[in-house]
């Protein structure tokens, strides 16, 4: 079998999709994208697809070496996330032309279910400082919860901030605490709760905040500060017994080393940034030396979820899965139409049940991608500023 050809498809909202064709009529599709930067990343595809192209699809690992390792140059978020769609769609392509999940070629499963989380959104608006009062805040936050809550999820997610200054007010300060204390209150303690604070947090802004959220006993809190910051990160997790994530822009083994060492609690990095399959499923087992979950970053579309669950369901110290398709805010289930059969991702009781299907497990809707890759899209994070107008972290 010989890679022929292979096609990028920019499909709304954000999200780049990719197919690769073999000689043998089997294709595989991977989701190759750094949210804001699709254009970039589809030029690294074209560039590194010569290294694939008239070759053998199942010397994955080969592809993966040369890829990352062969030029003088190497990784960098845009690399990466090339290599990362390339990887998914190999390993797709391997586990169709063999007739089974891509679980079964990492080992086989070791659970039969996958948890799942759900976004309740969070605050900040156009300028990361426009937003709603207090108490329309956290209405419209509950509202989401129970949205997700009414799905079947055990397990909910929101920002808690906005826009923060390196160190803000008392009031900011009591902001943060009272949304999330809504939160619990209204949810109990059987439901998960998970903050990302999304690098907005200073080290001195996060270290602050965290006695007050103590109490309300989280199930993680996500990124407290950029990952500039990373070999501060025994400070961060020194500070509190709230268990500390962070990984989602992390991109490979070499940027995580610190960070375990560090004593957090888990490990998050994303398969469509961190090298695909290949290099998450390397990154997860060098957290379990270290004692650390893992928990794959995914805010992507359909292939980068379910490129993440194969590696879920064959990962000893996964803890839980992000995804936003059809379940956050923001999105809804009309952004599953570009899978023949989305049942797969079904979760009434907040899991999603194994997946038996080839590869990657899923059956793109190839007419749907190419209608929808019509109209493109140039999505863009948005510019948040400080009140002196200085930048703010989104």
């Amino acid at each position: 079998m010989k890679v022929t050809k292979f096609e990028l498809f920019f499909v709304a909202h954000r999200w780049l999709f990719l197919k690769i064709e073999t000689d043998e009529g089997i294709s595989g599709w991977g989701e190759p994208v750094l949210e804001g930067k699709a254009l970039t990343v589809a030029t690294a595809v074209d560039e590194l697809m010569d290294h694939v192209i008239g070759k053998d699809p199942f010397q994955i690992e080969r592809h993966w070496q040369r890829m990352k390792k062969g030029s003088f140059y190497r990784g960098g978020a845009i690399m990466d996330s090339a290599i990362s769609g390339i990887d998914q769609a190999l390993w797709d392509i391997k586990g169709k032309a063999l007739g089974v999940p891509v679980y079964q070629l990492l080992g086989g499963q070791v659970r039969d279910r996958v948890r799942i989380y759900g976004h309740v959104g969070g605050v900040g608006g156009k300028d990361g400082y426009t937003h709603n009062p207090i108490a329309e805040d956290i209405k419209e936050i509950l509202a989401n919860a129970d949205t997700q809550l009414a799905r079947g999820l055990t397990a909910l997610k929101f920002a808690p901030s906005d826009g923060l200054e390196h160190i803000d007010t008392a009031q900011e300060l009591k902001n943060i605490v009272a949304r999330v204390t809504a939160v619990r209150e209204h949810v109990g303690d059987k439901i998960d709760i998970a903050l990302d604070f999304h690098g907005r947090f200073s080290l001195a802004m996060a270290r602050r905040v965290f006695p007050y959220l103590e109490p309300l006993n989280l199930l993680f809190i996500e990124e407290p500060v950029l990952p500039e910051f990373s070999d501060k990160f025994d400070l961060i997790v020194a500070s509190t017994s709230t268990p500390i994530a962070t990984g989602e822009r992390l991109f490979d083994r070499k940027d995580y080393k610190d960070v375990l060492r560090s004593g957090i609690a888990v490990a998050q990095p994303d398969l469509s940034h961190a090298g695909g399959i290949s290099e998450c499923r390397r990154i997860a087992t060098m957290a379990e030396t270290y004692d650390v979950a893992v928990a794959p970053h995914c805010p992507l579309g359909p292939i980068a979820l379910a490129a993440c669950l194969q590696l879920d369901f064959a990962t000893p110290n996964f803890l839980i899965q992000e995804q936003v398709l059809g379940l956050g805010r923001g999105n809804n289930g009309s952004l599953m139409k570009y899978l023949v059969d989305y049942s797969v991702f079904d979760a009434p009781d907040g899991y999603i049940e194994l997946m038996t299907k080839p590869g990657l497990g899923i059956e793109v809707d190839e007419a749907e991608v190419r209608k929808a890759a019509e109209n493109g899209h140039r999505w863009r994070n948005p510019d948040w500023t400080h009140h002196d107008g200085s930048l703010a972290e989104w």
